[in-house]
């Protein structure tokens, strides 16, 4: 589910650092080099080069291309650089330092990677800003949103394909009842989105809808500008259909006045790896034009071609 494009013979790390610092040589940097190494190496490949050139040079490559790069093209090239726990880790120190009640950042990273994945970001949290992803939330988000937030980031799910029927009949009559109340952050909601497991989670939901007519996420749109409501919707996406919440990322990042390049670097750079083509069959389906098409459209010159390097464009 990769789009990633890894040659078949990879050079050593050592032959792609002293590349790289070519690339930073001279009166202008090489960015098409740069996209050629970084943008066709995997998170294991990148980690070696980060430890390889700092052994070699003495220096941080990540400091290197902060000092060589501008705009979009840096941040999505850091960003993509970072191991995926310190860029998860960075996203969400990000997102609390900038939270608002539409930041739907810090659910996105909870929800959509897996019980491991999250664990690791929490530690990389815990070793860059010498204190808790859980203390951060807590101390930054507001009200009903911390009420979620926060157990959903300290949330450690059990990841098996067990489902327990019986469970998820009668969860999902607690669900629709809270609902139907408008008891939208009841206790009982937010202990089965931030404990079940994500197979648990998706047999509750399946069963509402069978049950009560509605896709759960239709009954919470009952107010539309509720930003808890969406929250909670954004929630449920990413725990049992994340390629859908990331096309609707993509298609709010690109198809409006003036892109959101903060988005569209995030999720590029998150999902590259993971299920971007997943997201490229969805967004295609939903958009009538590839991906590919709408980034040409709405980005330029080296920002566009790492762009298209991950999403796996053949020219790129």
């Amino acid at each position: 589910m990769s789009t990633l494009r890894v040659p078949q013979q990879v050079p050593p790390a050592s032959e792609d650092c002293e590349q790289l610092k070519k690339a930073f040589k001279g009166w202008g940097t090489n960015e098409d080099l740069i996209i050629s190494i970084l943008g066709h190496r995997n998170a294991a490949q990148r980690k070696v080069i980060r430890q390889t050139y700092a052994e070699a040079y003495g220096e941080d490559l990540l400091k290197e291309l902060e000092k060589e790069l501008t705009s979009d093209f840096e941040r999505s090239i850091l960003l993509w650089t970072l191991d995926p726990a310190e860029r998860d880790a960075f996203l969400a120190n990000e997102a609390t330092k900038k939270w608002t009640k539409s930041n739907q950042v810090l659910a996105e990273i909870a929800c959509s990677r897996s019980s491991h994945e999250l664990l690791m970001a929490r530690q990389a949290y815990h070793s860059r800003y010498k204190k808790s992803l859980e203390e951060d939330v807590a101390h930054h988000t507001t009200g009903d949103f911390r009420k979620l937030l926060a157990p959903l980031v300290s949330s450690y799910r059990y990841e098996g394909d067990e489902v327990n029927l019986t469970l998820a009949k009668s969860e999902a009559k607690l669900l629709h009842e809270k609902i139907s109340d408008k008891a939208y952050n009841d206790e009982d909601i937010i202990r089965i989105l931030a404990t079940r497991s994500k197979a648990q989670i998706n047999a509750t939901l399946n069963h509402y809808k069978n049950e009560f007519g509605n896709d759960i996420n239709k009954d919470l749109k009952a107010d539309p500008k509720d930003e808890c409501l969406a929250i909670l919707r954004a929630t449920i996406k990413c725990l049992v259909r994340p390629e859908k919440y990331f096309e609707k990322s993509l298609r709010l990042a690109i198809n409006k006045r003036g892109t959101d390049e903060g988005a569209l670097s995030r999720v590029v750079t998150t999902r590259a790896e993971v299920d971007m083509k997943l997201i490229k069959e969805q967004y295609h389906k939903r958009n009538s034009v590839t991906l590919d098409q709408a980034i040409k459209k709405d980005t330029t010159g080296d920002y566009e071609k790492m762009l298209l390097a991950l999403v796996g464009h053949e020219d790129a």
